[in-house]
């Protein structure tokens, strides 16, 4: 007999399937967004979409307030997050911990046009790129002292080329400030006047990042260096101005100060030999360690509580739309019975009823109203109420008043 389960039991089994499966833990996923709506929580709802697939995408708010610019419906992005099930409504999506935006930007944009208009003035030919020296004695380097690249750069010095004295003219390698102080820095080691050769260096980061490297300025201080220069900026799919301007471009710092120094054949068989040594128990150590790593993240997903609070977080953005739409129901049903029973007392209201042209006759000495005809005897005396006033009167009797026309006709 075929096993029955509930919904529920196969939702979170579903759930963790995919929750445990490492990688759609750390995904990223490109296409364009649709659906985009931003909840009262400030958590982000909407729809990763491409010609032939869609997946529903969470973003709680603690990430959004990290995101510099919020997408708009129909821009191509890429989300990076983890997949996950809602339970309540059965269905699967990205729970998103960044997006970006893909396609030109206005910081790509001005790179193009000052790249194109060096490149016109003749800044980047390759006839003006000067040879480099094939044993130099002093390295200069043009960097940041705390920076990794600085660090890196002395680690390969030491194990390559020993002999060669460096030489740091310090600077900032981000920010507004650092373009003036790296065109400082290169006319210092031109002053020095001793370098065989000059390194100019930054790890690597995101365009906004390493956008000190693509000044104008810093490209002239470059070409008028008097010793060639090696640019080692970013990591290796990393380009700046900086690389064009260069006599030589190394794709990471690390690589600059190996293009910079010989290979010297005993070195190398050192490097080498030490290098695979190094390689091959990293590499045991990283397994043994990851594999420690996935152990505990697969235990620590069993007892984490983050998928019932996703659950919930959701849960609470369902119910307070929910609320909302049977507010504004009660509401304007209220509002029609007001307006119902405001009319319906207008209608009753005596005033209208005089207004049509009824009047209220009442005995004046007592104030009652006169129901009947024979309570009003002759001479008694009676108000007549009328919409807009009161008058006054005494009854007659009908012979006496009807005489009383005719003398008057």
């Amino acid at each position: 007999m075929i096993d029955t389960i509930s919904v529920a039991e196969l939702t979170v089994y579903i759930r963790s399937v995919l929750e445990n499966d490492l990688r759609l833990q750390d995904i990223s996923v490109q296409g364009e967004v649709s659906n985009l709506t931003r909840a009262t929580s400030g958590h982000l709802y909407f729809t990763l979409k491409d010609a032939k697939a869609q997946i529903k995408c969470v973003m709680w708010r603690s990430n959004v307030e990290r995101v510099t610019r919020i997408p708009a419906n129909g821009d191509s992005v890429v989300v990076h997050g983890a997949l996950g099930v809602y339970e309540q409504n059965g269905v699967y999506q990205l729970y998103a911990d960044s997006l970006r935006p893909l396609g030109i930007g206005d910081l790509y944009l001005q790179f193009e046009q000052l790249k194109a208009a060096l490149e016109a003035e003749g800044l980047f030919d390759a006839e003006r790129k000067r040879e480099l020296p094939t044993h130099p004695s002093v390295i200069g380097i043009v960097t940041s002292p705390e920076a990794a690249a600085f660090q890196d750069v002395q680690n390969v010095l030491r194990r390559r080329y020993p002999l060669a004295q460096l030489v740091l003219s310090p600077t900032l390698v981000q920010g507004m400030d650092a373009p003036a102080q790296i065109v400082r820095a290169f006319k210092r080691l031109d002053a020095y006047g001793k370098c065989d050769v000059i390194l100019v260096c930054r790890g690597g980061g995101s365009i906004e990042d390493l956008w000190a490297f693509n000044d104008e300025g810093v490209a002239r201080a470059i070409v008028a260096a008097h010793a060639p220069v090696i640019s080692g900026v970013g990591h290796e799919t990393d380009f700046t101005i900086a690389d064009f301007a260069a006599d030589l471009r190394a794709p990471t710092p690390s690589a600059a100060a190996e293009l910079a120094t010989p290979d010297l054949a005993d070195l190398r068989a050192e490097v080498e030999m030490l290098a695979r040594a190094l390689d091959l128990s990293a590499e045991r150590t990283l397994r043994g360690m990851r594999q420690s790593l996935d152990d505990r993240l697969w235990s620590l997903r069993q007892l984490s509580p983050a998928a019932q609070i996703r659950t919930a977080r959701q849960r609470i953005d369902d119910w307070t739309r929910r609320l909302d739409a049977r507010q504004r129901a009660r509401l304007a049903l209220l509002r029609e019975r007001l307006a119902g029973r405001s009319a319906a007392l207008e209608r009753a209201n005596p005033r209208a009823i005089l207004r049509r042209g009824y009047a209220l006759v009442q005995f004046s000495e007592s104030g009652d109203r006169v129901i009947s005809a024979s309570e009003a005897k002759p001479g008694m005396g009676i108000t007549i109420t009328l919409h807009d006033g009161e008058l006054k009167a005494r009854v007659e009797d009908k012979d006496s008043h009807e005489r009383y026309r005719r003398t008057l006709f």
